[in-house]
């Protein structure tokens, strides 16, 4: 049986997979299949790569961006290429050294290191919070300037030095709604390579306030009631992907009636 190999590149972070849309790791693969992107070679060459293991011509392949890859992919396969796309893009950033400026190079799997003064980094995360807001059996959906398709999702925003995760999720909620929330309690947690970001999930209860877009990161926001949820033209749902946080968070809210 021919093997499938999803490969990144350095140029464009883009995802090479079988046209044929058949989604399976082979046993053995390259350092991809470890966690590990191919900082080794060039465009030109992780393509030659994947013909010499795969048996496939350049016509088998496709470029695929990782967002789509969630739908597509099994689960696990598309969080470890999250973790190869957050790898190049870091390399990216740490190719000289912060502390002396001499160029970096890696290490191990996970650390760059700079061979004129020994300096060692590590990726580090871009933690955020997101919340559903409780309001009885309502529960607040927000529009964001910055979402690129139309929907509605929940509040969000990075944790600040200095500040718990609940402190944020307070802080986050009233600058942006000046709602007032208590009773914030832990929901899960999710990787999000978009990029190198932590998604932490919350759920919290509406204590008082009127919904007013207070720091200008919303365009609309409402409560919503579970059986008239927001919807396209189309009639299905505009709420966000089932890859996202978010969606686990109102799904999570849908199914205890």
């Amino acid at each position: 049986m021919k093997k499938r190999l999803y490969l990144f590149t350095d140029d464009d972070r883009i995802l090479l997979i079988p046209s044929e849309e058949k989604w399976s790791l082979p046993d053995t693969s390259l350092s991809f299949a470890e966690g590990v992107a191919l900082h080794d070679f060039s465009p030109d060459e992780a393509v030659g790569r994947v013909i010499a293991e795969d048996g496939m011509s350049n016509g088998d392949l496709r470029p695929c961006g990782l967002r789509e890859t969630s739908r597509l992919l099994p689960a696990n396969d598309y969080q470890r290429a999250g973790k190869a796309w957050e790898l190049l893009y870091w390399s990216e950033q740490t190719r000289f050294c912060g502390c002396c400026g001499a160029p970096m190079r890696w290490h191990t799997a996970i650390s760059r290191v700079c061979d004129s003064c020994g300096q060692e980094v590590w990726p580090q995360l871009n933690t955020a919070i997101i919340v559903l807001v409780h309001k009885g059996d309502e529960a607040l959906l927000v529009k964001a300037k910055t979402f690129r398709r139309d929907f509605f999702g929940l509040v969000a925003g990075f944790v600040e030095t200095g500040e718990s995760l609940e402190e944020c999720v307070a802080r986050e909620v009233r600058e942006e709604t000046s709602l007032l929330i208590n009773h914030i309690r832990y929901f899960g947690s999710q990787p999000w390579p978009y990029p190198l970001g932590l998604m932490i999930g919350f759920h919290a209860d509406y204590v008082s306030g009127k919904v007013t877009f207070a720091d200008g990161e919303l365009k609309d926001g409402r409560f919503f009631r579970r059986d008239s949820l927001p919807m396209h033209d189309d009639g299905s749902l505009a709420i966000p992907g089932p890859e996202s946080m978010a969606r686990r968070l109102i799904d999570d809210w849908m199914s205890n009636i």
